[in-house]
């Protein structure tokens, strides 16, 4: 007598991209001391980089707005988000190279998401990537238009700094993330990070020269939660860059 045949299945579980929320935080970094300026960048030492800037250039390492606010500051979730998983932009993130400086100074992107790097001046630069969590590259662009796409970082890190070697006042940080809830203080020193599920959040500030700041903010659906950092000026610190 024949036996019923038994039929077995195994189903794997893959984690699934979540969704994105409706809460959002909106922000501001506030400057709490005397305006500061940077000292003019000299590109002489370059004379077809000084030949694109009638005025001069200034270090952008601290750039505090007319309202009082720091520009270039990365805010990002630090913690809340253990666990989920998002889906990668298909859309790269760009940075350009373009009057002898990184363009953007401070930006973000996601862990695997491809990043675009332009050559806009008319001579040679070479973009080197200093991350510690992704492999390194450095490499050349000599000519007017050069794209490359094919970089991508393997994993989160903040933050990854970027030189150029034949222009060393050349400089650009970029946050890696595994989520895409990250913002950079613009102008106003204003920030925003939308798309956010309900819940409680721990939110770093990163700045290139004053450093970090945590805060814990509880997210909504809805109405936005709202949230300042404040920096300031150590009482000791050394001018360097600083007229």
């Amino acid at each position: 007598m024949s036996r019923p045949m038994v039929w077995s299945l195994v189903v794997w579980l893959v984690p699934c991209s979540l969704a994105l929320g409706e809460g959002s935080i909106a922000g501001k970094v506030n400057w709490d001391g005397k305006k500061v300026r940077m000292k003019p960048i000299k590109m002489e030492a370059d004379p077809k980089c000084a030949a694109l800037h009638p005025d001069p250039v200034r270090f952008e390492t601290v750039i505090v707005n007319d309202n009082h606010t720091l520009k270039n500051v990365f805010v990002y979730v630090k913690k809340g988000l253990e666990g989920k998983k998002f889906d990668v932009p298909a859309e790269p993130v760009t940075i350009d190279q373009k009057g002898c400086t990184y363009v953007p100074h401070v930006f973000g992107m996601m862990a695997g998401q491809k990043l675009l790097i332009r050559n806009s001046d008319p001579l040679l630069h070479n973009i080197h990537a200093l991350p510690k969590n992704s492999p390194e590259f450095n490499f050349g662009q000599p000519r007017q238009g050069m794209e490359d796409d094919k970089r991508t970082f393997k994993k989160a890190e903040v933050m990854v700094k970027f030189k150029c070697d034949v222009h060393p006042w050349m400089s650009a940080y970029v946050g890696v993330l595994d989520h895409p809830f990250f913002a950079v203080s613009g102008d106003d020193g204003t920030f925003e990070i939308k798309g956010l599920p309900a819940g409680s959040y721990t939110i770093e500030s990163w700045h290139e020269k004053y450093g970090v700041q945590e805060q814990q903010v509880t997210v909504a659906d809805g109405a936005p939660t709202t949230v300042e950092f404040t920096y300031r000026k150590a009482q000791k610190e050394e001018e360097g860059e600083q007229d």
